[in-house]
């Protein structure tokens, strides 16, 4: 998503995230009924009041200025703060509609404020009964097992946008960028799917990924993970594999730092770059809590503002999808938190930048199959956009990161047959074995991804 710049947004006492209704797409912050309840007057006279209250602090501050008080310079700038916060609290409050008695202590304050009477953006019609519907059709279609030589059956799904890249040399590294990905899921008979559609229109861009992964839940019943991983992250230690059994009790397994995310609330605490979803009915309800955030126009434009707001160290931007599920997870920590796993063992997402030139000192040193900063599981390239016409880092410095990862991992796979990149910015390989009358005893010993167990 982008480094985190050290600032620390102000946090907001609310604020109604709009929702989009049916009609055409339009969006609505308020309700819809002309009549104001009676309970909504009273309401507004309290907080009348306490304008009245705030106006009297105000003078107050403003008379003691030209008085003079004598209360002593530490009293009197701690008195000067309680009423400036009193005062900040008071018009968040007004500002938002909220009743002062409404509180979310466990939250932290971080509350995502809707109106219940609205209509909000779904990904379809509401599913309830997946886990039993799942279990009924896999008992009817026993030619489609939930596992394969006793492992979980695993789709890898990534994609890019059905035009071409705004450079062409994007469209080259997004082949490259598959064509490893094919590799991985070869090696350990692990299912792929490549989309270039756009599913849902309202969710373009970060959010593409909510409605496809939703519809794959649904029309392979016999996965039992859906793996999401962006264009831009390669697989640069093609012998590791994930360990599933370590998540047996959990149904999202997303990189990240359990501090980061309660502690500092920064907005890279996650990346969902690359991250695994249980196919069941949590994960569909976890989508249906996730997706709201994301219709492009308004209610994106909104919901920014309020993560901006909330969240450590984010720019101001519109809603992203790693920032409103950091946001979920901390405002509805004891929803979803049990069923999450934060993984930081190894690298499921593994910052580019801290990488690509280490790698000599990696092949120097370690060896695939470790995962984690000695081998990175993924490296992911994070802010480069090597599709788009801009990013957060210049052009050139990307594509040689990129080209440098790829080749990294392509001598693991070439490996096998005998070959290697003459280094790690020539696309021009070498031979490294000469053929030999028995070639099984090479496959033996350099047969990459057998030696884990890996599905045919």
């Amino acid at each position: 998503m982008g480094q985190e710049n050290g600032t620390t947004a102000q946090k907001r006492g609310g604020g109604a995230l709009p929702t989009t209704a049916p009609n055409g797409g339009r969006t609505t912050a308020t309700r819809t009924s002309t009549a104001i309840p009676r309970g909504r007057q009273i309401h507004r006279t309290f907080n009348n009041i306490k304008i009245t209250l705030l106006c009297g602090f105000v003078t107050i501050l403003v008379l003691r200025g030209y008085i003079g008080v004598n209360l002593g310079t530490s009293n009197a700038d701690a008195i000067n703060q309680n009423l400036l916060e009193e005062t900040n609290r008071i018009l968040a409050e007004i500002k938002s509609g909220k009743d002062p008695s409404d509180s979310d202590s466990d939250n932290n304050n971080l509350i995502f404020d809707t109106d219940t009477n609205n209509v909000t953006f779904t990904l379809g019609p509401k599913i309830t009964n997946w886990d039993k519907d799942r279990k009924i059709w896999l008992h009817r279609n026993p030619e489609f097992p939930t596992h394969v030589n006793d492992k979980p059956r695993i789709m890898l799904v990534t994609g890019s946008r059905p035009n071409p890249c705004d450079n062409a040399i994007g469209d080259h590294y997004l082949l490259k960028a598959t064509k490893n990905k094919i590799d991985y899921c070869r090696i350990h008979g692990i299912e792929i799917v490549y989309n270039m559609a756009h599913l849902d229109k309202e969710l373009s861009g970060f959010w593409a990924k909510l409605p496809l992964i939703r519809r794959l839940m649904l029309s392979h019943p016999e996965v039992e993970w859906i793996w999401w991983m962006d264009s831009d992250a390669l697989f640069t230690d093609m012998v590791f594999e994930i360990p599933l059994s370590k998540y047996k009790n959990h149904n999202l397994v997303v990189h990240g730092y359990p501090d980061l995310l309660f502690k500092e609330k920064s907005w890279i605490a996650v990346n969902t770059g690359s991250f695994l979803f249980r196919n069941c009915q949590w994960s569909l309800d976890l989508l249906d809590a996730w997706a709201p955030m994301g219709p492009k126009g308004r209610v994106r434009e909104e919901a920014g503002k309020i993560l901006t707001a909330n969240l450590k160290g984010r720019p101001d931007f519109e809603a992203d999808d790693q920032s409103a599920l950091i946001y979920l997870l901390i405002s509805q920590r004891k929803l979803w938190m049990n069923k999450v796993f934060l993984e930081n063992s190894y690298y499921l997402h593994g910052y580019w930048a801290g990488l690509v030139d280490r790698y000599e000192e990696m092949i120097e040193k370690y060896h695939a199959g470790l995962g984690d900063e000695r081998w990175p599981f993924v490296t992911h390239f994070v802010g480069c956009k090597p599709c788009g016409s801009f990013g957060d880092y210049p052009v050139e410095k990307c594509m040689s990161g990129m080209e440098r990862a790829y080749n990294f991992a392509d001598n693991q796979v070439l490996n096998l047959y005998g070959f290697r990149h003459r280094g790690l910015l020539s696309p021009k390989i070498k031979r490294i074995r000469n053929e030999t009358d028995t070639p099984l005893e090479f496959v033996d010993r350099f047969g990459i991804g057998r030696s884990s167990g890996s599905r045919s």
